[in-house]
């Protein structure tokens, strides 16, 4: 080979190998500015528990160590886990895209919500799900989107304020948010329904053992309990979304399915993942156009990047507990305070340990 021909392929090689260096720094940029723009969303903020010691109960010892935020329960002293990323999951009740309305009450009900809860401290993946009939504090907002008063209501309709996209998820965070104390949320992300349908098919299908009788897809086939089924397409939709509202503990029976599923869906993604390492951008990108989200593309290349080192096990699901009645028109759900303040301690908090 001639000297020119070398330069030639040195200089080819030199450019190859520049732009494969420049690559790994812009990602490894774009990685980090994500993870910075996450952690540093809520820094130092911690929900408002009450119980903390009051001071003057504290001994001598603990005045010199104790911290803001701290709390004791069952006489042990806990703090609040910075590191922890929390996320909240929707799932509207609206089969067209996710497209703005006029301000109103038409944006649209949460029919389902699950926190996403990421702890790097131990490499764990926890889904808290959310009834949708839980009686909480509502906003109503006027056309204009002025607040005009704050109702007990179920906790889904406060999604239907608002412009039917972002404006209505904010709300629907704060409605959350101070359902948990104020907890830190670091994001949100709201599908319609039925993008079930295409992410399930690009997994391949989900399979569960039916909780109950279920009419599946536009054929009208029934699933009996305790038969094990893939749940491809339509079929997915109507297990996590259909009910019948004559029955009652309907919504509850739903939400039983909804976890289910989201529990083996995760699951499914995960063996995916392990073959395929960039299926979480895939799957963001096929549905993108059908999801509402504060998430940024910084921080989604963080946590795709980041989510084959967490560990999600199946079963790895709280709900809250609480009653389900009957109101006047609809199930209501009123949660068990001592279990709710009991399960955010026990998923985001953690010992303290005395000097």
């Amino acid at each position: 080979m001639s000297n020119k021909k070398k330069r030639i392929l040195f200089i080819i090689n030199t450019c190859f190998l520049t732009v494969i260096i420049v690559a790994i720094i812009f990602y490894i940029a774009i990685r980090e500015a994500g993870k910075r723009n996450l952690l540093n969303k809520w820094e130092d903020v911690v929900p408002d528990l009450a119980g903390s010691v009051r001071e003057e109960d504290r001994s001598g010892a603990e005045q010199e160590y104790w911290e803001a935020g701290w709390i004791q329960y069952d006489d042990v002293i806990y703090s609040y886990n910075q590191e922890i990323m929390t996320f909240l999951l929707m799932g509207i009740d609206k089969d067209d895209e996710m497209t703005e309305v006029p301000e109103g009450t038409d944006g649209g009900q949460a029919d389902a919500m699950f926190l996403l809860v990421i702890n790097p401290l131990d490499r764990s993946l926890q889904m808290i799900s959310i009834n949708r009939n839980t009686m909480t504090d509502v906003d109503i907002y006027d056309q204009d989107g002025r607040l005009t008063d704050t109702v007990k209501a179920p906790l889904a309709v406060q999604h239907g304020f608002g412009n039917g996209v972002e404006q209505s998820c904010e709300y629907q965070v704060d409605a959350v948010r101070k359902l948990f104390y104020n907890i830190p949320l670091h994001g949100y992300c709201a599908i319609n329904m039925t993008t079930v349908v295409t992410l399930t098919d690009l997994i391949g299908g989900v399979e569960v053992v039916a909780l109950e009788d279920v009419t599946l897809g536009e054929s009208g086939r029934t699933v009996k309990m305790g038969d094990t089924v893939l749940l491809n397409g339509s079929d997915a939709y109507y297990y996590v979304q259909k009910r019948d509202i004559t029955v009652a503990g309907s919504s509850d029976a739903r939400l039983l399915r909804q976890q289910q599923f989201l529990d083996q869906f995760m699951t499914a993604v995960k063996e995916a993942f392990k073959k395929d390492v960039s299926l979480p951008l895939k799957l963001y990108e096929a549905v993108k156009e059908q999801i509402v989200t504060d998430v940024t593309v910084e921080e989604i290349v963080f946590l795709a990047s980041d989510a084959g080192r967490y560990d999600f096990r199946s079963g790895q699901f709280r709900s809250l507990q609480g009653e389900t009645i009957q109101g006047e028109q609809f199930e209501e759900f009123y949660v068990d305070e001592d279990a709710l303040y009991h399960m955010i301690i026990e998923v985001f908090y953690q010992p303290v340990e005395k000097p």
